[in-house]
């Protein structure tokens, strides 16, 4: 005789495999011994420390959310949304996450620690041009991505951000994410 497989059938099984190889990749185990552990309904070993900071880093989602935050803001009131911006207030810092803004000058009008300096004349830890790239991408009513190496708060080692852009009125405002 033979079997009719429901539809989700095979994307669930896709997904328990991935889910297997992840959990295999955390743990530091083969699979093999992960299958042994899992039999066995012994508790898992603990991921890394270095895996905790996941929770820590803010995601492409929450970004493009906070992004949509600050245009609000911005156009509600721009000078009220620049100051909560750079000093995180208003619900405008979650983790890493946070906006800045840049005016018309160049400069930033907003960020937690550039506030006043150049935008236009930032490069990242690569020595690559980043606020000339915000500035060309920045389209009233769209959001572009760019990327570049930042280091992550706490740290000095450049790693892949990418910022969100786009254009409000006379203000060029971005959140950045890590990958």
């Amino acid at each position: 005789s033979w079997c009719i497989w429901p539809a989700w059938m095979p994307p669930l099984a896709t997904g328990i495999a991935q889910s297997r190889h992840a959990l295999a990749v955390l743990t530091g185990q083969p699979p093999a011994a992960l299958d042994a552990t899992l039999a066995t309904a012994a508790p898992l070993p603990q991921p890394r420390a270095t895996l905790a900071l996941a929770a820590d880093i803010g995601t492409a989602a929450e970004a493009r959310a906070l992004l949509d935050k600050a245009v609000a803001a911005v156009k509600a009131n721009p000078a009220g949304a620049l100051a909560q911006f750079a000093k995180g207030e208003g619900g405008f810092k979650d983790r890493d996450l946070y906006p800045f803004c840049g005016g018309p000058d160049g400069n930033f009008t907003a960020h937690p620690s550039l506030t006043g300096k150049s935008m236009k004349d930032l490069k990242d830890k690569a020595d690559q041009p980043l606020g000339s790239k915000f500035y060309d991408q920045a389209k009233e009513g769209s959001v572009s991505e760019v990327a570049y190496m930042w280091p992550r708060p706490g740290s000095t080692d450049p790693v892949k951000k990418v910022s969100l852009v786009t254009k409000v009125g006379d203000q060029v405002c971005a959140v950045g994410y890590y990958q």
